[in-house]
């Protein structure tokens, strides 16, 4: 199971140097493609799901996006504990992420992670979990 983690790794590394490394300069020439247009978003990465994600590589302004995605995929895969690794620094992010989850509807509880895990540079999420089927009939 530690390939899983390695390629997650990978896969982060990979979109971290997409995201931050300087554009290529290209020569100018009439049979050059046209770059598109600044105001264009880069396509968003997708990420496998696992039981934690880590925050550090993102924007402050994305947080609260990459945060709603992340609580909505891991629900729908079944985890009904998370962390999310904000870091220790100033506590200026952890104090954004607590606040984003202390209302989200998907939440049940949240709290600093335990030491082995994280201590209060990440937190602990429970997420509510999927109320069972009834048979029809």
């Amino acid at each position: 199971m530690e390939w899983i983690g390695s390629l997650v790794g990978i896969a982060l590394l990979a979109w971290i140097i997409r995201y931050f490394a300087a554009p290529e300069v290209k020569a100018e020439s009439p049979s050059a493609e046209a770059e598109p247009p600044p105001d264009e978003e880069p396509e968003p990465v997708e990420l496998p799901i696992e039981d934690y994600i880590d925050l550090h590589p993102f924007a402050p302004q994305e947080i609260p996006q990459v945060v709603d995605s992340y609580l909505e995929a891991a629900q729908q895969r079944g985890f009904r504990e998370v962390r999310l690794v904000h870091g220790r620094g100033k506590g200026v992010q952890r104090a954004r992420v607590r606040s984003l989850v202390s209302d989200h509807p998907l939440v049940v509880s949240f709290q600093d992670a335990p030491p082995s895990r994280g201590g209060w540079g990440a937190t602990l999420v429970i997420l509510k979990g999927f109320a069972p089927r009834r048979p029809e009939g």
